[in-house]
């Protein structure tokens, strides 16, 4: 159920929380702790209830106290605390990636379902979400078809992308030092570092991290719509151009490299060298994404639709 993956999601992150803040710390209050594990008030109680169960934290007239700190044996195992959705966004995108899918391909929801291992509900509920932009479109028999998109719906997209990463990055930075984010920024960090070491065999496996790199990033915004923005935008930016296969190692490469500096900048906190990192690194990501939109009839990696 999701309610049970919220709350397992927002008990790893108060284990994490607690793990820095050490034995005998101060829990911050039910509306800190809210906005901390980016849940409601009572997913918070619960996350609390659950900690003192376990001994974990003790309660008194002033306040939650940390009793010890966490153990590995403590966290829920990370695909208990992974969404039905987020499942299956992750399953349709490396799908999509590594068949190498078509402008005019069909798509079997049925097939999907048994093959991801959901329910057809939530093929459709994804799905759903891209066709008012004309990305795929629905046919009869629970099938649906990939379409293309022209260059210009491509600039307008880019245009709202950077307007909302680079709140969002700036955002970020805002956040305090007990942030469950930083701890997965440098794990980020840490990620980038080892793929870059063995880039010319796993080059593929950037596409998945480029994608969790920029929802942490969008998700400090703390902003419904552009949540659901960034299901288009993993889509197009962080799947479409790789079906332009031409010079992919190096431009993932490429990506790595600016990653690192756009995440050193964060970890700096400096505003003006986060925006500079993000407009340079978004800039890249711009100019990949209009080298992949050709005109109809010259090897087009996704052939355009009519507007």
């Amino acid at each position: 159920m999701r309610s049970e993956t919220v709350f397992k999601l927002a008990f790893n992150r108060a284990l994490d929380m607690i793990g820095v803040a050490g034995v005998r710390s101060r829990i911050p209050s039910e509306n800190a702790l809210k906005l901390e594990l980016q849940t409601s008030r009572t997913t918070v109680r619960k996350v609390l209830g659950e900690l003192q169960k376990r001994g974990l934290l003790t309660h008194s007239s002033g306040g939650w106290h940390v009793s010890r700190r966490p153990r590995k044996s403590d966290y829920f195992p990370e695909l208990e605390t992974v969404a039905t959705s987020a499942q299956v966004e992750s399953k349709f995108m490396d799908w999509i990636l590594r068949g190498d899918r078509r402008a005019g391909e069909l798509i079997n929801g049925l097939e999907l379902a048994r093959q991801f291992g959901v329910s057809t509900n939530a093929i459709r509920e994804y799905l759903n979400r891209f066709s008012r932009f004309g990305l795929i479109e629905r046919r009869p028999n629970s099938s649906w078809i990939i379409r293309g998109f022209t260059r210009e719906f491509a600039l307008e997209l880019f245009e709202v992308r950077e307007m909302f990463e680079t709140r969002s990055a700036l955002t970020f930075a805002l956040q305090p030092d007990a942030a469950h984010s930083w701890k997965a920024l440098r794990r980020l960090q840490s990620e980038h570092r080892a793929l870059l070491r063995n880039i010319s065999e796993r080059y593929h496996d950037f596409s998945g991290l480029d994608e969790r790199f920029h929802r942490l990033i969008n998700g400090a915004s703390g902003n419904r719509f552009i949540f659901d923005f960034h299901d288009v935008i993993s889509l197009i930016f962080h799947y479409h151009y790789q079906w332009n296969k031409v010079d992919e190692k190096q431009r993932n490469r490429l990506a790595i490299l600016e990653h690192l500096d756009y995440i050193e900048a964060l970890l700096s906190r400096d505003p003006k060298r986060i925006e500079a990192a993000c407009k340079r690194h978004l800039s890249s990501a711009r100019k990949t994404l209009l080298a992949s939109v050709r005109t109809p009839g010259k090897d087009t990696p996704m052939a355009e639709h009519e507007a």
